[in-house]
């Protein structure tokens, strides 16, 4: 047990510094990666064979994930008709330690003749894959974690913190923000968070409005027409004055009866209502919905506007609930 432990270190250590020694060659090479892929018009292209091929396809993931359209690419598959995915607009990104690999070398012409751009990882500045590249960034490394120093393991981790350095930096280029991050991640508890109240609330005709010279009668029909269950009431700049909700009907009806309904709207409105701001995040608004047992909140702008309303039901389509 006791070697086991003491070997589970080591390969930590091998790896860390494996990662560590990348920060040296963090260069102009590096930048000029960055260009390429900040000018590539189609898609970036990552391609790598055995256990490379499995990091080309997390990296892969990671640039369409933050906003880069990517594809991961299998050599093997690309020499039998796959490589008509390959445009002259794309961008490949080959993974080969070695920078040898057959399956990736035999790859090279084709590519030239597309005309796409090629940057390599690898740990063989001299090796043919490198040679044949418009931009190399050196991977390279002494020993694999591995005690028999063969099965790619820090070799695999420093070229997945290569690619995690390239997608990071070119987001951060390309002013990727949270919203964006969000948008491509409707359906993960990621997203979710990240999800504001104006991607969610109702507006236009969804979002009924009326103001508080309006008759009862019109503000109901305005509810109705919405499919919602209350009536934002706004001043002539629009700005929030109250809310009147299906609850506040039943208790004036049951008051004062039918003869409300022609009279205007304003002193059976709740008023000074509780708000939303529409940059706020759709999770503070499911808090205060919950905190105040209410099922819809008004929201407003930063001038404090009414911009829409937000239900209860649109956070539970949204998986919130």
């Amino acid at each position: 047990m006791r070697q086991d432990l003491v070997l589970a270190k080591k390969v930590l250590k091998i790896e860390s510094q494996a990662i560590q020694k990348l920060s040296a060659r963090i260069g102009r090479n590096f930048e000029q990666a960055l260009d390429l892929l900040k000018s590539c018009t189609g898609r970036v292209v990552v391609t790598g064979m055995g256990k490379p091929g499995f990091i080309a396809r997390k990296i892969a993931a990671t640039f369409a994930s933050t906003g880069t359209p990517s594809l991961f690419l299998h050599p093997a598959e690309a020499i039998h008709g796959d490589l008509g995915m390959v445009t002259k607009a794309d961008v490949i990104l080959a993974i080969s330690n070695s920078g040898e690999t057959e399956e990736i070398t035999r790859l090279l012409s084709t590519i030239k003749k597309i005309g796409a751009k090629l940057i390599a990882l690898t740990g063989n500045i001299q090796s043919t894959l490198a040679k044949n590249s418009d931009v190399v960034l050196n991977i390279g490394l002494e020993q694999e974690a591995c005690p028999l120093n063969l099965a790619p393991t820090a070799s695999t981790t420093a070229a997945l913190a290569m690619g995690d350095a390239l997608a990071v930096c070119l987001a951060k280029r390309k002013g990727f923000r949270e919203e964006d991050f969000a948008f491509l991640h409707p359906g993960g508890s990621l997203g979710k968070k990240l999800i504001k109240v104006r991607d969610l609330m109702r507006r236009g005709k969804l979002n009924p409005i009326v103001r508080g010279t309006a008759t009862v009668e019109k503000a109901l029909l305005a509810i109705t027409s919405a499919r919602a269950g209350s009536c934002t009431i706004v001043d002539k700049q629009g700005k929030l004055k109250g809310i009147f909700t299906d609850g506040d009907l039943r208790r004036h009806l049951k008051q004062n009866g039918v003869s409300i309904l022609s009279k205007p709207i304003e002193p059976f409105a709740t008023k000074r209502p509780i708000a939303i701001q529409d940059e706020k995040l759709a999770a503070e608004a499911l808090q205060i919905l919950r905190d105040r047992n209410i099922d819809e909140l008004p929201v407003v702008d930063r001038k404090g506007r009414a911009v829409g309303l937000l239900d209860v039901q649109d956070l539970l389509k949204a998986g919130f609930v």
